[in-house]
């Protein structure tokens, strides 16, 4: 009897020292692996600019909407849309029949008024003459002058309509105000156009500026000379530039400043909407490889060195805040400081306490060298 009385403290006692050990279980399991040797790098500051990055439309500096200065059908289109055309070349013919008509006709007047001109004009210098020697009285002169000065007058004025009316015989046939790129045809041969119908745009796609709005609370940083980024669709810089008009007033409805930079890339077109990337200055920040930041439910951490005796390492699971990439690195805007050691090589092998053995990193290969990788 006393001898099974024993069993069951025995057996609590182990389950009590089993328990007490399962508590340190995942600091053993740890201690349990081999150490890994692993590359590090030391972490340094360096300058990294301070930005931020806004919707941005491209503009044209030069882009024109193209309405017909009269009204008529249109009876032939020269071009087509995305065409590339040079200034002065004709892009439409709207029927002319009419006015052509209507210049013949003045034409013909100003033949009429000039032959009356020449006539009064002759019949002048003949009555000088006769008043000269006497024959006609001053009144008949004065009559010869009077009809000499209105048909001269006449005559001019028909002159002037004439002109008048084969200029706007010019109007119906639409050339292309500057060398651009012609944009949307809307319309059709035969359509009935008047001054109001829009028959193409024409845009200079090589002088192209960004329209970006700065919030109000920047208004005091924003200044001619900023840098400025065009990102891609990947966040990728695609053009460098500089802004170069503040607006001294705020949009009303965007409560927003506006300010433009010039566009030289020729991947960009007219109206297109881009990220732009506003460069306010720079500032020191740790940075670490882009290869060595890892994501667990969100959140970015690296492996940092931590000694745990004399020549020993125990990799550390640090949360880090990222910042902007800096060619192949991330700024790290918290989380870290200058000197910390990163483990830059096996991440994908290390959990939060394992031992390791640092390593310098490699150089850089000839062929990474001229990549940047």
């Amino acid at each position: 009897m006393k001898t099974g009385a024993v069993l069951p403290v025995v057996s609590l006692s182990a389950l009590l020292v089993a328990a007490g050990c399962g508590k340190s279980q995942p600091k053993q399991a740890a201690a349990a692996f081999p150490a890994m040797p692993v590359q590090t790098i030391t972490v340094q500051a360096q300058p990294v600019a301070q930005s931020d990055e806004y919707v941005s439309t491209i503009r044209s500096r030069r882009s024109a909407t193209i309405n017909p200065q009269v009204s008529g059908n249109l009876t032939r289109i020269l071009v087509h849309s995305g065409e590339h055309v040079r200034a002065g070349q004709p892009l439409m013919e709207i029927d002319p029949t009419k006015q052509e008509a209507t210049v013949a006709s003045q034409a013909a007047t100003a033949q009429q008024k000039l032959a009356l001109y020449d006539y009064d004009k002759t019949e002048y210098n003949r009555e000088q003459k006769l008043y000269a020697d006497g024959i006609v009285s001053k009144d008949a002169l004065d009559q010869a002058e009077q009809a000499y000065a209105n048909s001269k007058a006449d005559y001019e004025s028909s002159v002037a309509t004439l002109r008048t009316q084969q200029q706007e015989l010019g109007y119906y046939h639409v050339a292309a105000p500057f060398s651009g790129i012609i944009g949307d045809i809307p319309v059709h041969i035969g359509d009935y156009v008047s001054p109001t119908t829009m028959l193409t745009t024409d845009d200079a796609n090589g002088d192209l500026e960004a329209y970006i709005y700065i919030p109000t609370e920047r208004a005091s940083e924003v200044r001619s000379g900023l840098p400025v980024q065009i990102l891609d669709g990947a966040g990728n810089p695609i053009d460098t530039t500089a802004i170069d008009f503040v607006s001294p007033q705020v949009d009303d409805a965007l409560q927003g400043i506006l300010v433009k930079a010039p566009v030289h890339s020729r991947l960009l077109r007219n109206l297109q909407l881009v990220e732009a990337r506003v460069i306010w200055g720079t500032a020191p920040h740790p940075v670490v490889p882009v290869l060595a930041v890892s994501r667990l439910g969100g959140q970015a951490f690296v492996f940092t060195v931590q000694s745990a005796g004399p020549k020993k390492f125990l990799a550390h699971q640090q949360a880090i805040t990222l910042g902007t990439t800096v060619g192949n690195d991330y700024a790290v805007l918290n989380g870290l400081n200058n000197g910390d050691q990163v483990i830059v090589s096996g991440t994908q092998f290390l959990v939060d306490g394992a031992p390791v053995i640092p390593l310098p990193a490699a150089p850089p290969t000839a062929a990474s060298a001229r990549t940047g990788s």
